[in-house]
């Protein structure tokens, strides 16, 4: 029997890799989107004409149950969320309902059309539930086992997210894993997230369409990642004989000002600081300082592999919007 995949927040930048991966393994995919104007829509056909995109909302749970019905999917993907940390704290109630019981509207869509039983799920978790306080940061990186004590109400709607789907697994027998994902970027990423403005504002400078990059605190360190590398690893947890929690990470840290440097040193400068201007309204009212990840677990049970370096991802995401750029400008 031929596979199909239900993917929520297809238009992102986790779901175009997915829907990439899944379509050249031979699966039917469905994507749902988000209202009759989605402004991603338009592209997202262009690129991916075979994907059957279906409308709804995840807080909508009569749109999901429909959504579930059309696809009967094996397995189904729950990548949609509100996943901007500082806008969480813009709008933390919007956060709770879409991140945090979207999760819950889902799974119950899942259980209620009767397919506990034949459809995989995957949920997206996020290294934002750890917090990254003193107390509960191991040596090694957080792994499966670490402590949650998340700092914006992005990382507290995740953490509902992570659990409801562990009590449908546990409750319920539902094939349902959690993907606990480190910072992963790439050509994908939205301009609203720091490394794709990074790579963007470095593009223009270097082509003479910007002067400066207005940023907040270069000093909290992440565990940066490839988008391609992490949703291989979102297929190998749904193709695993029995569900369960992994942590993806590149095992490493590298600081803002790292990022910079290397997107700077791309284009031949040495020098980012003339160029790079400190902004308090860009400063969150909780920061994570940093964030380190254990992917021992994924590599073992899994055979998991990150396959870009933070130095390859850095080059890749600054050649793919000085490429962009350089049509605009034209």
């Amino acid at each position: 029997m031929s596979k199909r995949a239900l993917v929520t927040g297809i238009t992102g930048q986790d779901g175009h890799h997915l829907a990439e991966q899944l379509l050249k393994n031979g699966y039917t995919v469905y994507g749902l989107i988000r209202g009759q104007n989605n402004p991603k829509r338009t592209a997202f056909e262009a690129a991916f004409p075979a994907v059957r995109l279906l409308e709804g909302d995840l807080t909508d749970p009569a749109a999901l149950v429909r959504a579930v019905e059309d696809s009967d999917p094996t397995e189904l993907y729950n990548l949609g969320a509100i996943s901007h940390v500082g806008y969480s704290f813009k709008n933390p109630s919007l956060t709770a309902d879409v991140t945090g019981k979207g999760v819950l509207n889902i799974l119950e869509a899942v259980r209620v059309t009767g397919r506990a039983e034949t459809t995989r799920v995957y949920q997206a978790s996020t290294s934002e539930m750890f917090g990254g306080l003193d107390y509960n940061r191991p040596g090694s990186g957080y792994d499966e086992n670490s402590l949650f004590h998340p700092r914006s109400p992005y990382g507290v709607a995740k953490l509902y997210g992570h659990w409801i789907a562990r009590n449908y697994r546990e409750s319920y027998g539902m094939f349902v894993s959690c993907g606990i994902l480190f910072n992963h970027e790439g050509e994908h990423r939205g301009p609203e997230f720091v490394t794709r403005k990074i790579t963007q504002a470095v593009a223009r400078i270097k082509l003479g369409l910007q002067n400066k990059i207005v940023l907040g605190d270069l000093y909290p360190k992440r565990d940066w990642g490839y988008a391609g590398d992490y949703v291989r690893g979102m297929w190998q947890m749904l193709q695993h004989d029995e569900p369960d929690d992994f942590v993806l990470a590149t095992g490493e840290t590298h600081s803002i000002e790292d990022f910079l440097t290397g997107a700077f040193a791309e284009v031949g400068i040495d020098d980012w600081r003339p160029y790079v201007v400190q902004d308090p309204a860009f400063m969150r009212p909780a920061e994570v300082d940093i964030l380190l990840g254990n992917p021992e677990k994924a590599e073992r049970v899994l055979g998991w592999r990150r396959e870009t370096s933070f130095e390859g991802l850095v080059s890749l995401m600054v050649r793919n919007d000085l490429a962009l750029e350089a049509v605009h400008a034209r």
